[in-house]
């Protein structure tokens, strides 16, 4: 009996190991894929949401899929122009860095504080790190490029969705509790991305604002970047603050850069650590390890989109897990908070 259960736990391994390259040879199809399902998901609330309110469902579908694609493309067009203007830019925030940390160890040396200013500005590869910059927003742009492919997939997704829906039924007629599982698991990922994509809009929406207010260059810009990366736990919200707070020490002073990134700070605690979890409930958390090693695994599967949807992915497979009672324990292991309580 055990030699029979060790062999079913290699044939589950090699089964993931093969399900995991292939996904990663596959990896242009695949986002494509991911981005139509879960976009799908977060529509067909809003739609839903829209029938109830006695409006016709084809009325609905061309007004909400309408909306997304005019955001979407608006967006896409902010960005492109803004990358277009930041990357000429680059070269004058460079030297506007560079002499600011020149004039800081400057300042220091009148209070008898000797450093050696070369190795500083070795250290801090402005040019590094704006390349890096340059590369993740590219890497945005490259993945809203495929917008009309998503749109596709979309459209045909919310098409068979009924249809779906009725074929489930059949399948599952004489098993009801499959049934449920699944319907259960449906709302409740339905639930998560409309949650986490509105607190990732307002995040985004409100850094704009700020950044708007304090007169700080390509304001839309890092709203949409700060929109995106509040998909990425921890770590996201710190890498989108960045471009916006070196901007602010060579555009404003001092005093204005301490202001925004307080209420950087600010603005993603509040909606990450209350207004969130009041919606989705804490027992959806994800375990810090397991994000962090979500993050590792799917963007070395997907690239640089499959960090965005790192957690939406493992957040699924929570979901899916917590559905079913055989396998609740993998979704305890996966939670932040040791299970529901």
């Amino acid at each position: 009996m055990d030699g029979m259960k060790i062999r079913n736990y290699f044939f589950y391994l090699a089964s993931f190991v093969i399900i995991i390259a292939g996904l990663k040879a596959a990896s242009e199809i695949v986002i494509i894929l991911f981005l139509a399902i879960f976009i799908s998901s977060i529509i067909s609330t809003i739609i839903l949401f829209l029938e109830n309110k006695n409006i016709p469902k084809f009325f609905s579908y061309l007004v909400v899929l309408g909306i997304f694609s005019l955001i979407t493309l608006l967006l896409s067009y902010i960005i492109n122009i803004s990358l277009k203007d930041f990357l000429i830019n680059i070269p004058q925030y460079e030297k506007q860095l560079q002499q600011l940390v020149v004039d800081t160890i400057a300042l220091g040396e009148t209070y008898g504080i000797e450093v050696d200013k070369k190795s500083i500005l070795d250290t801090l590869n402005f040019s590094s790190f704006f390349g890096i910059t340059t590369n993740l927003i590219g890497s945005i742009g490259t993945f809203l490029s495929k917008f009309l492919l998503i749109i596709i997939g979309i459209a045909f997704i919310l098409a068979e969705s009924k249809s779906f829906e009725k074929k489930l039924k059949i399948i599952f007629e004489k098993d009801k509790d499959r049934l449920e599982h699944f319907n259960l698991f449906s709302h409740n990922i339905k639930n998560y991305f409309l949650v986490k994509t509105t607190t990732s809009f307002l995040t985004g929406f409100l850094i704009a604002l700020i950044l708007i207010f304090f007169d700080i260059n390509y304001p839309i810009l890092w709203g949409a970047i700060a929109m995106l990366f509040n998909f990425i736990p921890v770590v996201g919200s710190i890498i989108a603050a960045i471009p916006a707070v070196l901007l602010s020490l060579v555009s404003a002073d001092i005093n204005t850069t301490i202001i925004i990134i307080i209420l950087y700070v600010g603005i993603n605690i509040s909606i990450s650590n209350i207004i969130e979890p009041k919606f989705m409930g804490k027992e959806l958390g994800l375990s810090p390890l397991i994000i962090f090693f979500s993050l590792i695994l799917w963007g070395w599967v997907l690239g640089i989109v499959g960090m965005f949807l790192a957690v939406p992915i493992t957040m699924t497979l929570k979901i899916a897990f917590d559905s079913n009672k055989s396998t609740k324990w993998l979704s305890i292991l996966m939670s932040d908070i040791g299970g529901k309580k």
